[in-house]
C-alpha cells in the first residue's frame, strides 16, 4: 500500500475546523404555519452566524413573528422568501403562544433586537465587518454608532439608508460588496426586506445576510425600546403601540386577533381537533339532512314504488353490494330501475360500454325499464340511499360507492377514493356525472377527501338539485 507523503496533506487549523463543524450544524426546529423555526439560544445562533461567515457559507437568515405570519398568508412572494431562508428564527410572544397551542416547545425568543449585541460581540472577536442597510436617513448610521461605541473593535463595513432610486440599486450592491462585509443587516421592514434579499442574494458577496426589521430604529434611539420590566412581562407590543398608535394600531389590535384565530385553527388541525369536529358536524348534517329529505320526498317515494311495481310486478328496491370506507363492503339500496335479470345480462354488454376504463356505463342500456329510465334521468333511483345515510354506511356527500369488481381494477392513487365514507352526491356528480371519465372522477374524489369540511359539503348539496334538473350525464 503506497503511503501519501505528509506534505500532500493540508492541515486544517483547529479554529477553521470548528467553524466548519458549527456552520454545518443541523438545528432542531418547531414547525409552525408550515415554517421550520429554529430552537436554540441567542448565544448559540450568534456563534453559528459567525461560523457561517468563517467558512464563507452563503446564508440568509430571517425572523418570524405574528405580523410575519399574517403577511405571508396572502403574499406568495414573501412566503416563498421565508421558506427559502437558511435559518428562520422565532420572534416574539405570539410565536410562543402558537407553539404552546400546538403542544410544542419553541425554545428561547430569538428576536433580532436581543440577538444583535450577541452577533456584534462575536463579530468583534472574529474581526468580521457588518454593513447596516435600511431605515430612515441617518438611522442606520445611528445603529452603527451604537455598535461601535459598545464594541470598540467591531469593524463597521458601511451604512446606507433604505431610501434610494431603482436605478441606484446596482451601485448600492456594488458598494456593499466593496465593503467586504461578512454580515449584511437589511432593515427595510416586512415584507420588503425579505423580498429584497431574495431578489438580490445572488449578487451579494457577503456570506450572511439577515433581515432585521426595525432593529436600527431601536439602536439609533429613533424609537425607545420598552423598559426591561415590560419586556419581562412579554408586553413589548403594548409599548410599541403606545409609542406609535396610528402606525401600529392595525398591526397589533386587528393583527394580533387575526394571528390568534389563525393559530387556533392551525393548532386544531395539528392536534386533530378539527378533524373530530368535522366528523361530528358531517354526521349531524347526514342525520338531519337525510331525515328531512325522507319526510319531504315521501310522496315521491310512494309514487315511484307504485310505478315500479305496476310495470313488471318485480321488487321495488334493489340491493347491491358496494365497497365503502376503507374497503368495507355494505348493502346499498336503490329503487330498481332495471329488469330483474339485469345482472345476468351484464357480462354480455360489457363490450358496449360507453365509458372506457373501470366503470361500466351504457347510454342505451336495454336492461333499463321505462320507469327506470325516468327515475334515472332525475336521480330518483338514488333516493333510498338516504336510508343508508341514516344507517351510517353512506354520507350525503362523498365519493360514489363502487362495485367490488370495479375496485379490483383500481391502481395507483385511485385506492384513495376508499379513504372516506361514500356519498349520494359528490364533486363530479354535480359537474357532469357519467360524462366525466373514471380517471378524472377519481382525481376529483381524492381532491374532495383532502379538503372536506362542512362548508364544502353544503355547497355540493346546494349544487345537486340544479345538476339533477339539468340532466347532464344522467343515464
Amino acid at each position: 500500500m503506497k503511503l501519501t507523503p505528509q506534505s500532500e496533506f493540508r492541515l486544517v487549523p483547529d479554529a477553521e475546523l470548528q467553524d466548519r463543524i458549527e456552520a454545518g450544524r443541523h438545528w432542531p426546529t418547531t414547525d409552525l404555519f408550515g415554517l421550520p423555526l429554529v430552537r436554540a439560544s441567542r448565544r448559540e445562533i450568534a456563534k453559528n452566524v459567525l461560523a457561517r461567515v468563517g467558512t464563507a457559507q452563503k446564508s440568509t437568515i430571517n425572523f418570524v413573528n405574528a405580523h410575519c405570519i399574517n403577511m405571508q398568508q396572502n403574499d406568495a412572494e414573501y412566503r416563498h422568501a421565508l421558506r427559502s431562508s437558511d435559518l428562520l428564527l422565532p420572534d416574539g410572544f405570539g410565536m410562543e403562544i402558537a407553539a404552546k397551542m400546538h403542544g410544542e416547545d419553541l425554545g428561547e425568543n430569538l428576536n433580532g433586537t436581543d440577538l444583535f449585541p450577541e452577533i456584534c460581540r462575536e463579530a468583534e472577536d472574529q474581526g468580521t465587518g457588518i454593513f447596516f442597510f435600511g431605515g430612515y436617513p441617518g438611522v442606520a448610521d445611528g445603529a452603527a454608532d451604537w455598535a461601535a461605541t459598545h464594541f470598540a473593535e467591531l469593524r463597521i463595513a458601511g451604512t446606507h439608508s433604505g431610501y434610494y432610486s431603482a436605478g441606484e440599486e446596482a451601485a448600492l450592491i456594488e458598494r456593499i460588496n466593496r465593503s467586504r462585509a461578512g454580515i449584511v443587516l437589511v432593515g427595510l421592514g416586512v415584507p420588503l426586506q425579505e423580498k429584497w434579499i431574495q431578489r438580490n442574494r445572488h449578487r451579494l458577496n457577503a456570506p450572511v445576510v439577515i433581515g432585521v426589521g426595525g432593529l436600527f430604529d431601536y439602536y439609533s434611539g429613533r424609537i425607545p425600546r420598552a423598559p426591561k420590566l415590560v419586556r419581562t412581562c412579554k408586553s413589548e407590543w403594548i409599548w410599541r403601540l403606545a409609542m406609535e398608535p396610528r402606525r401600529m394600531a392595525k398591526r397589533y389590535l386587528w393583527g394580533n386577533a387575526t394571528f390568534l384565530a389563525n393559530a387556533s385553527v392551525q393548532a386544531m388541525h395539528h392536534l386533530g381537533v378539527s378533524d373530530r369536529i368535522n366528523k361530528v358536524a358531517k354526521r349531524s348534517l347526514d342525520i338531519c339532512g337525510a331525515s328531512l329529505a325522507i319526510l319531504a320526498l315521501l310522496p315521491v317515494f310512494i309514487a315511484t314504488a307504485l310505478s315500479i311495481r305496476l310495470e313488471d310486478k318485480g321488487p321495488v328496491f334493489f340491493r347491491q353490494t358496494r365497497v365503502g370506507v376503507d374497503g368495507t363492503p355494505f348493502s346499498m339500496i336503490k329503487f330498481r330501475s332495471m329488469f330483474t335479470d339485469a345482472e345476468a345480462r351484464r357480462a354480455a354488454l360489457l363490450a358496449q360500454s360507453d365509458r372506457s376504463g373501470t366503470c361500466f356505463k351504457m347510454r342505451e342500456d336495454p336492461r333499463i325499464t321505462k320507469t327506470g329510465r325516468f327515475i334515472r334521468r332525475f336521480s330518483i333511483d338514488e333516493l333510498p340511499q338516504l336510508l343508508n345515510v341514516l344507517g351510517g354506511s353512506m354520507s350525503l356527500v362523498g365519493p360514489r360507492p363502487a362495485l367490488p369488481s370495479e375496485v379490483c381494477e383500481y391502481h395507483g392513487a385511485q385506492w384513495e377514493r376508499l379513504g372516506g365514507k361514500p356519498g349520494i352526491t359528490c364533486t363530479w356528480q354535480v359537474r357532469g356525472r357519467a360524462e366525466i371519465p373514471f380517471k378524472r372522477q377519481a382525481i376529483m374524489d381524492r381532491a374532495y377527501l383532502k379538503r372536506t369540511n362542512l362548508w364544502v359539503d353544503l355547497k355540493l348539496l346546494l349544487c345537486t338539485p340544479g345538476a339533477v334538473l339539468g340532466g347532464r350525464g344522467a343515464y
